[in-house]
């Protein structure tokens, strides 16, 4: 009989954990409420202990988020005790043995090209290998992060057995290229070293754990640990006394030592000043080589103003009105909807409804036509780690705020993450950019080609405003809209920006589309 293990309740409003570890293996004997694994929620690290006591089937894997009440492990109650698996070393000993025996080379050789990963995509860069030459590798798992213009993506095993590598991190591959190939195996994953040792190593690890020595960190503890340089010889607050993520986090770096140890403190000083880059006082240079996300932004950007008659123009607009609406209605539309009422949905409804009057702020020229649309999906530029991303809200004009919210929140969360994908940026007909929540004031945003226009909205700042012939404080933003020229005319660029600003300055003009 096998007993299903689910994650339990962590807390008040937890919806999803993360596996941050595991710390028992397939097929290991686990005793009744014996800490199986480790999940991380957004608020605690905490065990997921044994239900019952047998055998253990993970299902879930390390580093995965799943849902609070989701299945990630069963137990198979009817395998036989610990205590008889643990008298017969012999046994215990010999099934490495046999595990090598039975992991046999098919003779096959599977070449691992690089996949089409999306239109008009030549070629990709390989940001970084997760699994290195020699490595076992299983069927579909994740062996190297690539890069393309557009996402980073995964590039899987195609069989199970020992991987090569014919290219180095960093290096850039056309699609179709061979760089890699596995020589196929049979039989599960070969143990290329399981001696004695190592098994004696594991056994010390468990005891340690059993019998709860304060110097027993978890691996996501020990990871934080090592990075601030502290040594886990301290009492932690898990079971047993184990230390734990919240534990390393909370940990204080050692305080530096005294002059009478001046050989430690200098080798201390040394471990410091490699791990920290120093800016200043220095003459040296470094030099990277461009990502190929980074590449394809800049051959689209100078694209964009060789290729197109771009102008910029401006308007202002009071945000109070805007401003007096979102704090009256923010906490009930939170309440209501789960996300909070942002100036961004705002603007893009705004530009929706702009762009029903106006046509060509929302259409492109290809050769020579113009292509009119329909619809409005609204690109929404993104900052990332990796550079600026524009994922796309589809069909914006047939969205709520709310709808847009977590839509722009979602694609946001995806792109920040790594996660975005080539479908989710392609296709966009206008794109709005908010340079303002890095302090922007003003700034001509460049085209996201082949659209014909983008919006730019700007910081927020109190200045002196005419109200009804008298001066009053307002909060006013700037915004800018470019525009290809040979397609947008002055007049329509002007009459969409203006719309845009009356439509903010009373949002009822929004809902009553007017």
């Amino acid at each position: 009989m096998a007993t299903k293990v689910t994650i339990p309740s962590v807390g008040e409003s937890v919806a999803e954990v993360t596996i941050a570890s595991w710390l028992k293996n397939d097929g290991d004997y686990v005793e009744m409420d014996e800490a199986i694994a480790e999940v991380e929620s957004d608020k605690a690290t905490v065990d997921l202990n044994a239900e019952v006591a047998g055998v253990l089937k993970r299902i879930a894997k390390e580093g995965e988020t799943v849902q609070v009440g989701a299945v990630v492990a069963e137990i198979d109650e009817s395998a036989g005790s610990g205590k008889q698996k643990a008298s017969s070393p012999e046994k215990k000993e010999a099934a490495p043995a046999q595990e090598v025996q039975a992991a046999k080379e098919t003779g096959k050789v599977v070449e691992i090209i690089v996949p089409t990963v999306g239109e008009s995509i030549t070629e990709v860069t390989f940001a970084s290998f997760m699994k290195q030459s020699g490595d076992y590798v299983e069927l579909d798992e994740a062996i190297a992060e690539v890069e393309t213009d557009k996402a980073t993506v995964d590039l899987n095993a195609e069989v199970a057995g020992i991987l090569t590598w014919y290219v180095k991190e960093g290096d850039s591959a056309q699609i179709g290229q061979k760089v890699a190939e596995i020589k196929e195996m049979s039989g599960g994953s070969p143990r290329k070293e399981t001696s004695a040792s190592t098994a004696s190593s594991t056994t010390q690890e468990s005891q340690i754990s059993s019998e709860g020595n304060k110097n027993y960190a978890s691996p996501a503890a020990r990871k934080i640990l090592s990075e601030k340089g502290i040594d886990a010889s301290f009492q932690g607050s898990g079971k047993d006394g184990r230390i734990t993520k919240a534990d390393a986090l909370a940990a204080q770096a050692p305080q530096p030592q005294k002059a009478s140890e001046p050989k430690a403190q200098t080798k201390t000083s040394i471990e410091q000043t490699s791990s920290a880059k120093i800016f200043g006082g220095s003459r040296e240079t470094e030099r990277k080589k461009m990502s190929g996300l980074r590449k394809t932004i800049a051959k689209r950007l100078v694209a964009a103003k060789n290729t197109t008659a771009m102008l910029t123009t401006f308007n202002e607009i009071d945000m109070k009105p805007c401003m007096d609406l979102r704090n009256k209605y923010k906490e009930a539309f939170k309440e209501k909807h789960g996300i909070g009422l942002g100036f961004m949905s705002l603007f893009t409804k705004a530009a929706c409804q702009a762009a029903k009057d106006l046509p060509a702020v929302n259409a492109m020229i290809d050769g020579e036509e113009v292509i009119y649309h329909d619809y409005v999906d609204v690109g929404v530029a993104v900052s990332t780690p990796k550079g600026l991303m524009v994922p796309v809200v589809r069909n914006a004009e047939m969205l709520s705020l709310a709808d847009i919210e977590k839509e722009i929140k979602r694609l946001a969360l995806k792109a920040r993450d790594g996660k975005i994908t080539v479908d989710d940026m392609s296709g966009g007909t206008f794109t709005i950019t908010n340079g303002g929540v890095f302090g922007s004031m003003m700034s001509t945003p460049i085209l996201n080609a082949p659209q014909s226009a983008i919006l730019g909205m700007h910081n927020i700042v109190e200045r002196a405003w005419v109200v009804d012939g008298k001066i009053e404080i307002r909060p006013i933003m700037y915004v800018a809209l470019s525009y290809d020229h040979r397609i947008v005319d002055g007049r329509e660029s002007v009459t969409f920006l203006k719309t845009i600003k009356e439509m903010i300055e009373d949002p009822a003009r929004l809902l009553l589309d007017v």
